[in-house]
């Protein structure tokens, strides 16, 4: 079954964001691939599964999250380090170099696991904002078994050290020639922990009614910006749904997204990027006065809005851009199976539908590309 997309995509426009100019409007989002080696090290592999997503014209990359420090952020085995050594510099840096060589910015996601981490190393636990056994079982495509440990509750050391270690990997990704960090504040993941009230019991600055909540994330934000030169782009994910939670909404609807939006804008974000609430996504992302949660990013905060979830179906595509929902879209299912989908839009090719055997038993590159190229063959 074939998606056929439509002629002068609006899709395909130019867009600028902060100091990048965007070919169009498709961005590849960060997707998880656990296809680094053991210690977190880029391969080559990595290298050619982003640069064919450049060379088939999307106009901006988001890599997979990458891990922020080497005690609590890894959430999954193989998933590569965020940036917290010379080696893993090296690795990302040919990953950006094969990007860049097609003219596309590249921006490095980076990621603390929190309660849902699944591959610490031996020794260390996990933690989390509260003492809350995370709901779900650990993720097998991505290496793990059973149901996720109770975590530790976070003190202010443990804290510390989290917004340093965003700091420290957002600078190692300027030396690898990153153009852009997106600080992950989606998925269940610790900065989301932080926000949902259910995970979220704390007591003191952190803790209580929604400007708490989202005050970690903030502050992550504000120094990785205050560390950063003029001109370096830093974003922040955000969802209201989890990778073990889909259906949790945030309480106070409208009123909360306000409230988070104007917080990363005053900390210093250059992009809003709003992950996936249902594949219908106009009508899944409406909050109950009518507004979309990507049209209110768009009002309160002044800052570009990514929309992600189902934008490889064209027609929503443009019923978001053009019904003022986002700036730009990120496809993930989409993608894998069309690296080339900008240019399968502007030339009117079809689009091949995402394949769940890409991601299964194993949501690894090698396994997507094995999976493809028998499709193709078929």
């Amino acid at each position: 079954m074939t998606i056929t997309p439509t002629t002068a995509h609006p899709t395909l426009d130019p867009f600028r964001l902060g100091q990048l100019e965007l070919t169009n409007r498709l961005a590849v989002a960060p997707m998880t691939r656990v296809s680094a080696e053991p210690d977190g090290t880029p391969t080559a592999e990595m290298a050619h599964y982003y640069r064919e997503f450049a060379e088939g014209g999307f106009g901006l990359v988001i890599v997979e999250g990458t891990y922020t420090d080497a005690t609590h952020s890894r959430g999954y085995l193989c998933q590569p380090k965020g940036l917290v050594s010379e080696a893993h510099v090296a690795g990302w840096r040919a990953v950006v170099d094969g990007v860049h060589r097609a003219g596309v910015p590249l921006i490095a996601q980076l990621m603390h696991a929190g309660a849902l981490s699944q591959g610490n190393p031996s020794g260390h636990g996990t933690i989390a904002p509260s003492a809350v056994k995370p709901l779900g079982r650990m993720l097998e495509e991505y290496g793990g078994a059973g149901s996720r440990p109770t975590p530790r509750e976070a003190n202010r050391a443990d804290l510390a050290e989290t917004v340093a270690g965003f700091v420290a990997a957002a600078a190692n990704a300027r030396s690898a020639g990153f153009d852009g960090v997106e600080i992950h504040g989606a998925n269940g993941y610790l900065l989301d922990q932080f926000l949902t009230a259910y995970t979220n019991r704390r007591s003191d600055h952190y803790g209580g009614d929604v400007a708490a909540r989202i005050r970690l994330t903030a502050e992550v934000v504000g120094a990785v910006v205050a560390d950063a030169p003029s001109g370096f782009v830093v974003g922040v994910r955000l969802s209201q749904t989890k990778v073990n939670d889909f259906v949790y909404r945030w309480p106070g609807g409208a009123g909360d997204a306000e409230t988070i939006f104007v917080a990363l804008a005053d900390a210093g974000a250059g992009y809003l990027h709003v992950a996936s609430e249902g594949r219908d996504f106009i009508e899944t992302a409406r909050f109950a006065d009518g507004r979309t949660i990507t049209s209110v990013a768009r009002e309160v905060s002044g800052l570009p809005v990514i929309a992600n979830g189902g934008m490889h179906d064209l027609g929503r595509a443009v019923d978001v851009l053009s019904g003022g929902h986002a700036d730009l879209l990120s496809l993930a299912r989409g993608a894998p199976g069309n690296p080339d989908l900008p240019r399968r839009v502007a030339s009117g090719r079809a689009l091949d539908e995402f394949d769940h055997d890409f991601i299964t038993p194993a949501a690894t590159i090698g396994n997507t590309r094995a999976h493809r190229a028998a499709t193709v063959a078929r």
